[in-house]
């Protein structure tokens, strides 16, 4: 029940965040500030290390892939890693060109940033009410 609470709250709070910007002439401007790509790196290698769901990923994927017999588990380890890091690299930078490409469209935009946060909002809302009335287990 708290989760649905600060899903409600967080939802009001954009949207009232986004109303306030319009209001003041910022309509929904996209204010973010520069760090650099070389921050930015560090930061997201630093995100992703510390991210229990790329853990979990790694503990339950790679193992099955692991010969015990086959030599030093621990290298097989770091080798199927560094594997899998290095075909999602690549598919990780679409993205983030594609990202970027979209961001430049909404920032000529105000009104349709202002829209699609009053959206998100409504979307945070909606996902609390999912989850008020979602089954509990018995």
């Amino acid at each position: 029940m708290q989760g649905a609470a600060y899903l409600v709250w967080i939802g009001i709070r954009t949207i009232r965040a986004a109303r306030r910007d319009a209001r003041a002439g910022l309509g929904g401007e996209l204010r973010v500030s520069s760090v650099g790509a070389g921050r930015a790196f560090r930061e997201g290698v630093l995100v992703e290390a510390l991210n229990p769901k790329t853990a979990a990923f790694f503990l339950a994927f790679i193992p099955q892939f692991i010969d015990a017999g086959a030599g030093n588990v621990a290298l097989q380890f770091v080798a199927l890693g560094t594997v899998s890091v290095v075909l999602n690299t690549p598919a990780d930078i679409v993205v983030a060109f594609g990202a970027s490409r979209i961001r430049a469209g909404a920032a000529a935009n105000p009104s349709l940033v202002r829209r699609l946060r009053e959206a998100s909002g409504g979307a945070m809302i909606a996902l609390a009410g999912v989850l008020v009335l979602a089954e509990r287990p018995s």
